[in-house]
């Protein structure tokens, strides 16, 4: 079934921002850890970016415009099962925000790289070289707790990325809706009839 489905604007400029700030910052910090040079100073500054847009996504969940707050995109299980069941359709669902599903994709991504930030800085790999700015702050088997939990998690987030990258690439060749561009410029095509309108 066909719906109206007129631009509106849905992604403001901070949101976009911190979108592909943190994609940048996320993304060069993880190949730095992995790929970079021994001494990890880069790849901190890196942490301490993700760490200072987490800390602006935080704020602006419960400060920014309506469809970037965590209040719009708290679903419970009956709408997230409604929407689960309706995502093999090959429709767009012009959806005004996050849907039931991208909302877990967004709390999941956040919840990692908060782990990841955290863990980052009280990290002690036993190398001399590469601890975290906090690591003197706890014990020395905290330390190595925090690192061992730092590397497993990148490997959580390279999933969740993949996974969003994944649905992207569903929603713009399955259901024929681009998510790109609204992240670009902030329009979007909302659906008129949607109850979220």
């Amino acid at each position: 079934m066909e719906h109206s489905a007129p631009k509106k604007r849905i992604w403001d400029p901070v949101t976009r921002l911190f979108h592909w700030s943190l994609v940048i910052a996320v993304v060069t910090g993880w190949f730095l850890g992995r790929f970079g040079p021994t001494v990890l100073s880069l790849h901190y500054y890196m942490g301490y970016t993700v760490a200072g847009l987490l800390a602006l996504r935080l704020y602006w969940g419960f400060r920014g415009p309506k469809p970037i707050r965590f209040r719009s995109f708290i679903y419970g299980p009956r709408a997230t099962w409604a929407y689960v069941k309706r995502m093999t359709k090959r429709v767009p669902s012009h959806w005004p925000g996050h849907n039931p599903v991208g909302a877990l994709s967004v709390f999941a991504m956040l919840a990692v790289l908060a782990l990841q930030v955290g863990t980052g800085l009280f990290a002690d790999p036993d190398d001399f070289v590469n601890a975290g700015p906090l690591a003197g702050w706890v014990d020395f088997d905290t330390a190595r707790w925090a690192a061992n939990t730092h590397r497993l998690s990148s490997k959580l987030l390279l999933a969740l990325v993949v996974l969003h990258l994944g649905a992207i690439l569903y929603y713009r060749f399955w259901k024929g809706e681009d998510l790109v561009r609204p992240m670009i410029t902030g329009w979007k095509e909302v659906r008129e009839d949607h109850p979220e309108a």
